[in-house]
């Protein structure tokens, strides 16, 4: 990841506007009685969730997959949000359809997977599972910058409002076809240029997004004992960003009596875009509906 300085102070203290580019979070119909909510991850897009939407929607659960706040908007208004902010989109979704559904589970990528949870930590008696996919507490992957150690000195300080990270391949895509579409937009956009970002998500990532992700991650941390829903832990082994120890971590501190940790072997971060990205809609299906991991000779 290369890191970009910013001095735009004409744009960081400007009041929060509307999002200059339309909702993209989508809803679809069930007929099984039952729903899940899929949530994307930080900087990214409901896009990213399409494929895993689809494919549940036709074992007919309803899907709602919600564009969190301030995603959408310009980044300077996005770096200025909170992770509750975030999280007050996923309770809102959940909140729109509460009771009518026999069954409602909720999924989640990278940070969208710690959103997931805090969910099932609210509401316990009321989400009937989780399915947690790379999630991110640690930016511990093979591609993390060596200077990642340095950044908690900037979190407590205005700097933090003045550096961004820029995308770099791979992107956290393995696929090469996927990674050079991704590549063709990354590799020519701009601080502020929305073009695309509705479908790839926002090249740069703002250092005070970072500060907010540790800031979730002590959050839920002190919650992951409260919780003894099914929780499904899905990481690939070769994961760029984040490594198993993520998964690892959340396993050992739920209380669920059923949960389960599933590792890939050909992705990267982006497991619900990737190659494997049709095991991992396999995977949560089998597991939503109650199925046991199966045992391989």
């Amino acid at each position: 990841m290369a890191v970009r300085f910013s001095a735009n102070l004409k744009n960081l203290f400007k009041p929060a506007a509307k999002s200059n580019l339309p909702d993209n979070g989508f809803e679809l119909p069930g007929d099984n009685g039952e729903a899940i909510i899929l949530i994307h991850g930080m900087t990214g897009t409901p896009h990213e969730m399409r494929f895993l939407a689809n494919y549940l929607n036709r074992q007919g659960y309803a899907v709602y997959c919600p564009r969190l706040a301030n995603h959408g908007a310009p980044i300077h208004i996005l770096q200025m949000s909170k992770w509750q902010d975030f999280y007050q989109t996923v309770r809102q979704s959940y909140l729109q359809i509460r009771g009518k559904y026999k069954h409602v589970y909720t999924g989640g990528l990278s940070m969208g997977a710690l959103l997931a949870l805090l969910l099932a930590d609210e509401f316990k008696n009321e989400i009937a599972g989780v399915s947690c996919l790379s999630p991110t507490l640690f930016y511990d992957g093979w591609n993390t910058p060596w200077y990642s150690f340095l950044l908690p000195l900037a979190y407590k300080t205005p700097l933090k409002y003045f550096f961004y990270f820029k995308e770099e391949s791979p992107y956290g895509i393995k696929n090469e076809a996927v990674r050079r579409r991704i590549h063709e937009f990354y590799s020519k956009a701009e601080l502020h240029n929305m073009e695309s970002v509705h479908q790839y998500g926002y090249p740069f990532f703002p250092l005070a997004l970072l500060y907010q992700l540790e800031k979730l991650v002590k959050h839920l941390s002190s919650r992951l004992q409260s919780i003894s829903i099914p929780v499904q832990l899905i990481q690939a082994k070769h994961d760029d960003m984040s490594s198993e120890r993520n998964s690892q971590f959340i396993y050992n501190r739920v209380r669920s009596d059923r949960k389960e940790l599933v590792l890939l072997h050909n992705s990267y971060h982006i497991i619900t875009a990737d190659q494997e990205r049709n095991a991992v809609a396999m995977h949560m299906q089998r597991f939503f509906s109650g199925q046991p991991i199966p045992v391989t000779s």
